[in-house]
């Protein structure tokens, strides 16, 4: 059976990977970052590699032609690498956005934001930049796209940076804390994958509305005010947030600070199916920042998606959703 295009090219991301880590004595995500930026560079950027790792290299690398690649095509054989690379070693808030979540996100912004000539984007907890390449690359048809992805991890921001180049995507990295203050201009549409849990630093907390009554503050929470404060009046933000959001102390808080700044436009429950658990359960919540020609929607769309695998019932949804958006089109900018 022959393989696919992002088969062929996982595979070339793996064998090569495999070889650094040996070599380099690396992590495998380490030596995906090193064989990532080769491919991108067109040469060996090692240095201090044996003669013959540069030749099993060169033979990996012979194989593949970037140019025939599609941006999709990249992104998926990339994420399939990162995935190897994070199985059994991953903490919680490095794990990966699944691939349905990012698509469905994408399918989101564009029924909310509609055609757009230019369009700016922010993930202000980019991680492995998995979310905002799979959401850039539905963009694709738009000449005008700036992507900005901030992320604290350094292995998550070379690895995201990588990927980006890879995908010839145009986005600027900023290898910082993403509540700290960011030199990033107002954009039209925020995404992100919320790290979910307390956030240590209690000093930058305080610059926040939400921070917390006593002890720390929720990062979840900070994150929001953050995506709030680095959207466009009118812009729109998708948040990926655990179920129980607004069923903590801080719930309060956060709905009048919600109300204050922005409308709820629409809360997707997410499949329980995608999930380790029904702890870890997640929904898409989508938020449009309030501007004096804003209006509020109408209804607030609440949806729970079923199992992807079940068809029917999956149609049915987006039916519904789809008469949401025909209810509340002439609401939207």
């Amino acid at each position: 059976m022959s393989m696919t295009a992002t088969e062929k090219l996982f595979t070339i991301f793996d064998q090569s990977s495999t070889i650094l880590q040996e070599e380099l004595a690396c992590t495998y995500l380490e030596a995906l970052v090193e064989t990532g930026d080769n491919l991108f560079q067109e040469k060996l950027l090692q240095d201090s590699i044996s003669e013959i790792t540069k030749k099993r290299l060169q033979k990996e690398y012979a194989e593949v032609n970037l140019a025939s690649y599609s941006s999709e095509e990249i992104r998926r054989a990339y994420q399939l690498a990162i995935l190897k690379g994070m199985k059994g070693t991953t903490q919680t808030n490095h794990q990966m956005t699944p691939d349905s979540i990012g698509l469905l996100i994408g399918y989101l912004t564009q029924k909310f934001l509609g055609n757009q000539e230019r369009l700016s984007i922010l993930d202000p907890a980019v991680g492995t930049g998995n979310l905002l390449a799979t959401v850039v690359n539905m963009y694709e048809q738009v000449s005008d796209v700036q992507s900005f992805g901030v992320e604290v991890d350094e292995i998550l921001i070379r690895l995201a940076y990588i990927g980006a180049n890879l995908q010839r995507q145009q986005t600027e990295f900023f290898h910082q804390d993403g509540l700290a203050s960011l030199l990033i201009d107002p954009v039209d549409l925020v995404i992100c994958d919320l790290p979910v849990g307390y956030y240590p630093n209690d000093a930058q907390a305080a610059q926040y509305e939400l921070n917390a009554t006593e002890g720390h503050a929720y990062a979840h929470h900070l994150f929001i005010e953050q995506g709030l404060r680095h959207t466009k009046p009118g812009g729109y933000l998708f948040f990926l947030i655990p179920n129980g959001l607004f069923e903590t102390e801080e719930a309060e808080k956060l709905q009048r600070f919600l109300k204050d700044t922005a409308y709820i436009q629409a809360v997707v429950q997410l499949p329980f199916s995608i999930f380790k658990n029904n702890q870890a359960a997640k929904s898409i919540f989508i938020l449009q920042k309030k501007s004096p020609e804003i209006k509020a929607p109408n209804e607030v769309l609440l949806a729970s998606l079923p199992s992807l695998t079940k068809k029917e019932a999956v149609d049915k949804i987006l039916w519904k959703m789809e008469k949401w958006f025909k209810d509340n089109k002439n609401e939207f900018k």
